[in-house]
């Protein structure tokens, strides 16, 4: 992994994201995966309100305080929400479209990669929606990730983050599953996007358990507390130092 930001002849979000905040339609932005059949990603639900938002992201947004970064913000939906209620928020993204977008919004955005060690700004809460974890792509890379977190909250300051524990893709009839501990770890997915003539990279995606997570932030010396369940094998954690 390396702390660069995307390239925008490359990025079918980015152009996506642009298009809808000019016009108020985009195309679609198709996702493939050599684990899924192909989907679709709709473009409005990047801008969505509150209102629209599942019970996982409305609890993230309210349990943030203090000074707020939003990681991998896209068009910014979330971090419009807490500029709502008052708290300070910088957006971060890779995409230059995205960034764009969100500083048309009123947005303190910023082209930063969350990697880059050059990026040491403290903020009291990180948060990391819709799976923002994921940008972590395979799980031997955690350490490197709590070592970008502790370097960027602030004493007593907190990363909150959904994720999801794909093990339902294994199970069986019976209840049981059927995982392949040999073939790597089960939440590590590869993708590509497509927007219009547009073809992404290939990239890592890690979906991550909650004992996992907590393993490996308990090894980097931190603390992990499960926040709220969601409705399919997802939750809400929170991850602070330990006192």
């Amino acid at each position: 992994m390396n702390n660069s930001t995307s390239n925008p002849k490359k990025d079918p979000m980015g152009r996506a994201i642009a298009d809808y905040h000019a016009t108020g339609k985009a195309a679609k932005l198709r996702v493939l995966s050599s684990m899924f059949y192909e989907d679709e990603i709709p473009v409005s639900t990047l801008f969505r309100t509150l209102d629209d938002m599942p019970p996982l992201e409305i609890e993230m947004l309210r349990l943030a305080r203090g000074r707020v970064l939003d990681v991998g913000a896209g068009a910014g939906c979330h971090t419009l929400e807490l500029m709502k209620r008052g708290l300070q928020t910088v957006a971060i993204d890779i995409s230059e479209p995205s960034v764009q977008v969100m500083k048309e919004r009123g947005i303190d955005a910023r082209l930063i990669n969350f990697f880059d060690e050059t990026f040491c700004e403290k903020f009291d809460t990180i948060i990391m929606a819709m799976n923002g974890i994921g940008i972590v792509g395979k799980i031997e890379r955690l350490p490197m990730f709590f070592r970008s977190v502790k370097r960027l909250l602030a004493p007593n300051g907190q990363l909150l983050l959904d994720s999801s524990d794909l093990r339902y893709l294994f199970e069986e009839e019976d209840g049981s599953f059927t995982v392949d501990l040999a073939a790597g770890y089960y939440g590590e997915v590869d993708y590509e996007m497509r927007y219009k003539g547009i073809k992404g990279e290939c990239f890592d995606w890690l979906y991550i358990d909650f004992d996992t997570l907590s393993f490996y932030a308990n090894e980097a010396g931190l603390l992990c507390e499960k926040c709220m369940d969601g409705e399919h094998y997802d939750y809400l954690a929170r991850i602070t130092s330990k006192q």
